[in-house]
């Protein structure tokens, strides 16, 4: 036991680990409030450079700045409506019409005490439950996959505004861009009608940057000569009533972000969207509707991503299977620096472990100090006459789509989906289920045609594992009953219309 403790407190006992980690956590809040600049991105960059370094300087690092960009996401989410990263995208749906109506800075410090919440429960996870977590997500199957895809499709009945049917076509159109490219499975091209730059598929970055950025510039150029709403940031800090009334919600949607972060090639993203549609189920009579500012919309999706953290961490340091794309780069890392995770990582060198366990608390606890500054400053964003914001938003998409790979293409696409998206807008369809389409849309495909080549073709017995296997019967009815209870849920919200 004390030489666990030994091992958790080293990265904060060193004076330049601890620099390290904060340095990390404060880059990678303002990198992942950057659309385009994903927190995949600055690790890849981030591993370049640490080649020479010992191990311990380059974990500490990794750490903080994973921590610090998943969070950062949600500030340019709630002030300019464009999420930072896709975890963010249902923070934009209740956070941008919180700073609307000036509220920005309520918003954001209520946002960082609940992903501090989220942080440390996905971290106790880590810690205790590591080996049982990774156990579960160990023997999820291809159709298993198969199913949460789907699942989280018709989730986006959650984020459709006023019609589910207009919520699914909008998910559905994502499915089909995220189509296009070279099958998965046979390399035949898709979608690309001859066109070589097609081939490569479509950033879903570009395309977010375009729905989200350049479709709202469009929309509000209809507001141009509206003055922009002053922001209260007298009162950043959320007082201990308003957290204590949503810490039940945050521990659920929290569980929820570790479990599905701890399920290789999940993610927050899922994990922040399952939470959200939690969040509107279980909370009968909020004081705002969701979508139109509700404090549980922002509460759900930012202690679930953050808490996913602790989750992707679990398969990758017990299995060596990364739980999202970035712990994958961090496993690329690791057998860099002679490390080998997996099975045996815990057993020949367990200080390894509860080194990192170690750096990520730290990273969380800069994350409450870093998150609870500077609020004042971004919240000015808002008030920036449009005149003047509208063309720095747009300017900003470019260089964050261009950013990407350095490809003037995907700028392009970026535009084009801006076009697209505000046209959606204007007929009321909700862009947020077109990039969850995009993101989710290659998992389902690849997960369907892995589950067909291990049922060998035949459609009988791919239907018959769905209820032979404990597991995926517990997934299926989950399904089913959101496809019940969402049917019935919609149909309630018609009648109170009429």
């Amino acid at each position: 036991m004390s030489e666990t403790l030994g091992f958790f407190l080293i990265p904060w006992l060193d004076p330049q680990l601890l620099m390290l980690t904060a340095a990390g956590t404060l880059a990678g809040i303002y990198i992942g409030a950057i659309p385009g600049l994903s927190v995949t991105m600055a690790v890849s960059i981030l591993i370049s450079f640490t080649f020479k370094w010992e191990v311990n300087s380059a974990l500490a690092l990794i750490a903080g700045i994973y921590f610090g960009g998943v969070y950062g996401g949600s500030r340019s989410a709630i002030l300019l409506n464009i999420p930072g990263a896709p975890s963010a995208i249902a923070t934009a749906l209740d956070g941008y019409p919180m700073a609307k109506r000036g509220e920005a800075g309520q918003a954001i410090g209520l946002t960082t005490i609940i992903s501090v919440f989220g942080g440390f429960i996905g971290i106790l996870a880590l810690a205790l439950a590591a080996p049982a977590v990774s156990e579960l997500a160990l023997k999820f199957a291809p159709r298993d996959y198969l199913m949460l895809a789907v699942w989280g499709i018709l989730l986006v009945g959650s984020l459709s505004g006023n019609s589910l049917s207009k919520g699914i076509f909008a998910g559905a159109l994502g499915v089909l861009i995220g189509s296009v490219g070279l099958d998965p499975m046979t390399a035949e091209p898709r979608f690309t009608f001859g066109n070589l730059q097609l081939t490569a598929g479509i950033s879903y970055v570009a395309a977010m940057i375009g729905f989200f950025g350049v479709a709202e510039v469009l929309a509000q150029l209809h507001e141009l000569k509206l003055k922009a709403i002053k922001q209260n940031v007298s009162k950043i800090i959320p007082s201990w009533s308003v957290v204590r009334k949503h810490l039940p919600l945050a521990t659920r949607t929290s569980a929820i972000g570790v479990v599905v972060g701890a399920l290789p090639g999940a993610g927050g993203d899922i994990a922040a969207l399952m939470a959200y549609d939690h969040a509107k189920r279980s909370v009968k009579n909020p004081e705002v509707p969701f979508g139109e500012g509700a404090v549980e919309g922002l509460v759900a999706p930012e202690s679930a991503n953050n808490a996913a953290i602790g989750g992707a961490y679990i398969p990758m340091m017990t299995l060596g299977i990364p739980g999202d794309a970035v712990t994958a780069v961090v496993i690329g890392a690791m057998y860099i620096h002679g490390l080998k995770p997996g099975p045996l990582l815990m057993v020949e060198t367990p200080h390894l472990f509860w080194f990192t366990v170690g750096c990520l608390t730290l990273a969380n606890i800069f994350l409450l100090v870093f998150g609870l500054t500077g609020i004042k400053l971004f919240a000015k964003i808002v008030e920036t006459p449009k005149s003047m914001l509208l063309p720095l938003i747009l300017v900003l998409s470019a260089v964050g789509a261009y950013a990407i790979s350095n490809n003037p293409t995907d700028v392009y696409w970026m535009l084009g989906f801006g076009v697209l998206g505000y046209f959606l807008k204007m007929y009321g369809y909700q862009v947020g289920p077109v990039i969850l389409g995009i993101i989710l849309g290659p998992l389902m495909d690849r997960s369907y045609r892995q589950a067909m080549i291990s049922a060998e073709g035949n459609v009988g017995q791919f239907i018959g594992e769905f209820f032979t296997s404990p597991l995926s019967a517990i997934i299926l009815a989950a399904l089913t009953f959101t496809i019940v209870s969402q049917t019935r849920w919609w149909k309630r919200m018609r009648h109170r219309a009429a």
